[in-house]
């Protein structure tokens, strides 16, 4: 069966590891005959969440209208989210934080997203695999609060300058979980 997929990245390097990922991530996929839809946060402007309650009120997503009105329905058709985040400093980079953040429009708008599926393809320099923790435990957290299967994590520590994930497995194994959608 055909699945709607929503791939949203994280990393400003469209030559980095983590946009590596998720080119064979997204090529495996495709293959399988999945629709995919790819939001790169770092190339469009989304702000950060102002907590003023007022989502979904004005017809959009977002009342201040930036480019997360234009991922949140992608969002809300997907069977699967796949979020591709290299870490930053210990933590989720500011470019993709936004667009989480701002997911809370979903809850306060009382929308029903449970049953989708969640993957994540993260990435980082050191070779200690409790860095991704800064990454790996908000997105978790974020599956669970809306009730999403995680289907799938692919943590690949250990790289940093581009191109340096083609010495691991993390671009094989991305594509394989693809796969298995």
């Amino acid at each position: 069966m055909s699945k709607k997929i929503v791939v949203l990245t994280g990393s400003p390097r469209k030559n980095g590891n983590s946009f590596a990922m998720t080119d064979a991530f997204i090529q495996a996929a495709q293959a399988k005959g999945h629709t995919v839809i790819r939001f790169d946060a770092a190339m469009r402007n989304v702000g950060g969440c102002h907590a003023c309650e007022t989502c979904f009120k004005t017809g959009k997503a977002c009342s201040f209208d930036d480019d997360f009105n234009t991922v949140a329905p992608a969002i809300l058709e997907a069977d699967t989210v796949v979020f591709t985040i290299p870490v930053y400093w210990y933590s989720i980079p500011a470019q993709i934080k936004g667009v989480i953040d701002k997911m809370f429009s979903f809850c306060v708008a009382g929308k029903d997203l449970s049953g989708k599926e969640c993957i994540l393809l993260a990435c980082c320099e050191e070779n200690d695999m409790s860095v991704l923790d800064g990454v790996r435990i908000p997105i978790e957290r974020t599956a669970a609060l809306l009730k999403w299967k995680m289907a799938g994590e692919i943590l690949i520590p250990g790289v940093f300058g581009a191109g340096e994930i083609e010495k691991t497995d993390g671009c094989r194994k991305a594509a394989e979980l693809a796969g298995k959608l």
